[in-house]
């Protein structure tokens, strides 16, 4: 199992998360499409973990995939990690966060320019920042 800077005990974070954000980080839950008021944030801010904290993704990645998630087409610089998920029978590349390892979602390679990517992440495992 990997070890992260930021480190709790499954009851720490029970009762640092709410019901649906412990659901989403820490057992790799997944929210219903459109169920998140995040998708449709494009305000200037800082989209960051809502288990630790920890700046993931900034406004100007921000796109709408039409999925239903919010969308990125890029993470800020060392905030996410990646790790082979094969819970559909298939393999994905799930994304977490590189400081609490907190469950955010996949990234998938139907993004837009420049990089291709979308970072297709649940609103419960995130938290806005306004600018």
């Amino acid at each position: 199992m990997a070890k992260f800077k930021i480190e709790k005990t499954d009851a720490e974070w029970q009762q640092a998360l709410t019901p649906e954000q412990y659901g989403v980080l820490r057992r790799h839950g997944t929210e219903p499409p459109g169920a998140s008021p995040l998708d449709r944030q494009y305000g200037a801010g800082t989209f960051r973990c809502a288990g630790c904290g920890t700046p993931l993704f900034a406004s100007e990645h921000k796109y709408d995939s039409g999925s239903g998630w919010p969308s990125f087409f890029q993470p800020l610089a060392d905030a996410i990690g990646t790790s082979t998920d094969f819970k559909l029978l298939y393999p994905r590349t799930e994304v977490h966060c590189a400081q609490c390892g907190g469950h955010l979602g996949h990234v998938f390679k139907d993004g837009p320019a420049p990089t291709g990517l979308r970072y297709c992440i649940n609103g419960a495992a995130l938290t806005f920042e306004d600018k």
